[in-house]
């Protein structure tokens, strides 16, 4: 075989071993995605239970109970619009606290609560995370939007 046909059955090779290595792991990463909802998302969109997703928002203040073995909390997600019942079983991080920005990673149940696989809290007073912040801030212009109704 010429130098010229190897090349070019080489170059084909690779180009074929490069398209089956990606037709087997987009796939995979399509599973491992997780798309980021605010409350009001969950509540617009509707989730499947079991389907993988980020959840962001402040725990709602008063909200947040421990179990008495000390590794499972419960708490509401919000984004001052909607809010989520989270449970989350591990340890928690020391900035976890009610009134804070979080996002969690997991999925919902039958019964609607979600079930967080990890857990992240913000880290300083002055940060919050870029999801997080501008779903609290498209939830308020929401709120803003809608027009009052007068209480009886």
């Amino acid at each position: 075989m010429k130098p010229k046909h190897q090349r070019l059955a080489l170059a084909g090779a690779a180009l074929a071993a490069l398209g089956i290595a990606a037709t087997l792991a987009l796939p995979a990463l399509k599973d491992q995605a997780a798309y980021f909802y605010a409350p009001a998302d969950v509540a617009a969109k509707g989730v499947t239970p079991g389907q993988a997703i980020r959840l962001g928002g402040l725990v709602e203040k008063g909200s947040l109970t421990r179990s008495a073995d000390g590794l499972t909390i419960h708490f509401r997600v919000t984004d001052r619009l909607e809010s989520v019942p989270v449970a989350y079983t591990g340890i928690v991080p020391d900035l976890f606290r009610e009134g804070q920005g979080m996002i969690a990673d997991g999925r919902f149940d039958a019964d609607g609560t979600f079930r967080a696989e990890t857990l992240l809290a913000k880290h300083d007073e002055n940060y919050m995370p870029p999801e997080v912040a501008k779903a609290v801030e498209k939830a308020e212009a929401a709120a803003k939007a809608r027009p009052e109704t007068p209480t009886p």
